[in-house]
């Protein structure tokens, strides 16, 4: 057996268990719902993801408030004024593709609407609401 190859292998196999590899993060959004909905240990609600979205919880902005009223369409930041491509995946096939991304922009706008980070119930909740929305 050759002993020079078997750390490597390890070394190999351990990146991509752990999901190192670069590619490893791209998602569909459909993947990214059922990983919601299966840490929520629920079914999504399009229903209350759509009411959650337009809803304002005890702060001063929504989700709507930077994304619009229909995240179909280009929405913009409250404060900065900054674009903000479309939210719903139909209407722009780069949203929810990433897993780190997703997180991430969960993890700021949460904590700008709730002040705190979404629960996989709310993620899976507002995503099965985006995939509602079609062209």
């Amino acid at each position: 057996m050759n002993t020079n190859k078997l750390p490597r292998t390890l070394i190999a196999g351990l990146i991509c268990a752990c999901g190192w590899v670069s590619g490893a993060q791209a998602a569909t959004p459909a993947d990214q719902l059922a990983g919601y909905s299966s840490q929520a240990g629920a079914a999504a609600s399009p229903e209350r993801g759509q009411a959650f979205f337009t809803s304002r919880h005890g702060r001063e902005w929504s989700c709507s408030s930077c994304h619009g009223t229909s995240p179909t369409q280009q929405g913009k930041h409250a404060s900065t004024g900054k674009a903000i491509s479309p939210l719903a995946p139909a209407f722009n096939a780069e949203r929810f593709t990433d897993t780190a991304k997703t997180e991430k922009w969960f993890r700021r706008n949460c904590n700008d609407v709730v002040g705190r980070e979404c629960t996989p119930a709310e993620k899976a909740d507002v995503l099965s609401w985006l995939l509602t929305l079609k062209p």
